[in-house]
């Protein structure tokens, strides 16, 4: 049995320590604040609840697993899960209102040509085709294995079959997600459509590689869920399962220290001067953290992967509202920015601000209000990361703006509002600009790629969104299970079959 020190509590470091206990290890998890779940956390004031990180669960089977493995309680068991149909509705930039049914290729096929007219839907259709072929082409080594030592390899090679696209004497294939959307979907409400899914994670769809077609594939192909009462239930149910399994939690323990002796981690320091030994060390923190803790030591041991800076943040406005839910509301509403090239100038070219792309969340959910003549929403948008306070605000104002184009009406139905900046992520997460990690991807040089989860210390391993496999709910889950796999099975761990 081994001693089995953990650095905070988010949500890939607790998936990892359930699984440590119940291999039989002895697990402890040190974390900074007073609670667990990462940024997965919950706000509620006067009868009202807001979740103020993920609000819906894309890939639950990564969680169903989590609870197979340890234990005999099914997630079900634990929390409810609701699948949200329509997975959202798009109101696109022209004002053209879309509802895409959930876990239905041919469904958002008809939904497409009804709205947008003959043809767009079997263009869309084709390209969840030509998805799922990049999809099965990197789902192994991207989520279900340690990363490769040979990354470059993943790096190099681009996995989405594009189209030759011919202009005038030249033969083209698309290389990002906007040359895919200008050259196969061919209309640019579909291509507002597509590049949203790469703004939900803060990437920028001229720059990043045509790999990331398999975001929108992952949600049409596996759905949307919910977790009644919120996603913050679902972090509930990973600390009870963790606790039920003996995992030591220790709330306000910050870690100011990761210990070596002879080129291996041996335990950690806490901020008061504590030691506590401990045969492996999990980091569930980002790369700027793990260097500060680790200060000298080869924690990435030249691996070659290019470093992540400057991703941008998120902006979340909770919205309690007189007046109940309307009957056949989206649980999801993404409101597209009238003018997309703006809004990419202001998020990643330090252009002028613009009205940007909202998600507004209208879950169906009696625990979430006082009662059913009022409403919780929750508004979210991506933000540069090191915006000021005073631009943070006025982006605040253009985001109820915009939502009103989802919500008629919105502003006068407000009682109250509350704004969480990246500053408020900072605080929840540790890192330090408030910066939200993306999945790992292909191509693209490695950009999109996340350090391995072993390090260049023995025995000090990574965990959580900042490593590999990347930011995401579903992500942090497999996460956890690859770290749990590298410290029961050691190096020659291969991933689960």
């Amino acid at each position: 049995m081994a001693r089995i020190a953990v650095i905070g509590a988010g949500m890939g470091a607790m998936a990892a320590a359930a699984r440590l206990a119940v291999a039989g290890h002895r697990v402890a998890v040190y974390e900074r604040t007073e609670t667990y779940g990462g940024a997965v956390r919950r706000r509620e004031r006067e009868g009202f609840s807001f979740d103020t990180g993920p609000g819906l669960l894309p890939l639950p089977a990564v969680y169903r697993d989590l609870f197979v493995k340890t234990g005999k309680e099914p997630l079900e068991s634990c929390v409810e899960l609701v699948q949200v149909d329509p997975s959202a509705l798009h109101v696109l930039p022209d004002g053209t209102a879309v509802p895409l049914p959930n876990a239905s290729r041919a469904g958002v096929v008809s939904a497409l040509d009804e709205a947008l007219g003959a043809g767009a839907g079997e263009r869309w259709g084709d390209f969840l085709v030509r998805a799922r072929e990049a999809w099965d082409r990197t789902r192994r080594p991207l989520l279900e294995e340690p990363r490769w030592p040979n990354w470059q390899v993943l790096a190099e090679r681009e996995p989405y079959p594009a189209v030759p696209h011919r202009k005038l004497l030249r033969t083209r294939r698309a290389g990002t997600l906007a040359e895919i959307g200008a050259w196969e979907l061919r209309d640019p409400r579909l291509a507002a459509l597509l590049e949203s899914h790469a703004l939900a994670y803060g990437l920028d769809p001229r720059a990043v590689p045509a790999s990331a077609a398999v975001l929108p594939y992952m949600e049409h192909a596996f759905g949307t869920w919910y977790v009644r009462g919120g996603l913050r239930e679902l972090a509930r149910a990973v600390y009870d399962r963790c606790v039920a399994r003996r995992v030591e939690f220790h709330f306000g323990a910050g870690v100011s220290r990761v210990l070596e002796k002879d080129g291996r981690a041996v335990g950690v320091e806490l901020a008061g001067g504590a030691v506590a030994d401990a045969d492996f060390v999990v980091a569930g923190v980002d790369p700027g953290t793990l260097g500060r803790l680790a200060p000298g030591l080869p924690v990435r041991d030249g691996d070659g992967v290019p470093a992540r800076h400057g991703l941008p943040s998120r902006l979340t406005v909770l919205l309690a509202l007189r007046g109940g839910r309307p009957a056949g509301t989206a649980h999801r509403t993404v409101v597209h920015a009238p003018d997309r090239d703006a809004e990419l100038r202001h998020l990643f070219d330090g252009g002028a601000a613009a009205a940007p792309t909202v998600t507004v969340l209208r879950p169906d959910d009696p625990a979430l209000v006082p009662d059913t003549g009022h409403e919780a929403v929750t508004l979210t948008a991506a933000v540069p990361a090191g915006a000021a306070p005073r631009e943070l605000r006025e982006h605040a104002e253009r985001m109820l703006a915009v939502a009103e184009r989802a919500v008629p009406g919105l502003r006068d139905r407000v009682l109250w509002q509350e704004v969480r900046t990246p500053a408020d992520i900072a605080e929840a997460t540790g890192v330090a600009d408030g910066s939200v990690p993306a999945p790992a991807l292909a191509a693209g040089g490695g950009r999109l790629l996340h350090p391995a989860n072993s390090t260049g210390v023995s025995g000090l391993f990574t965990v959580g969104g900042w490593s590999h496999p990347g930011g995401g709910l579903p992500h942090a889950g497999m996460s956890g299970a690859l770290v749990a796999g590298l410290i029961v099975e050691g190096p020659e761990f291969r991933g689960s079959r």
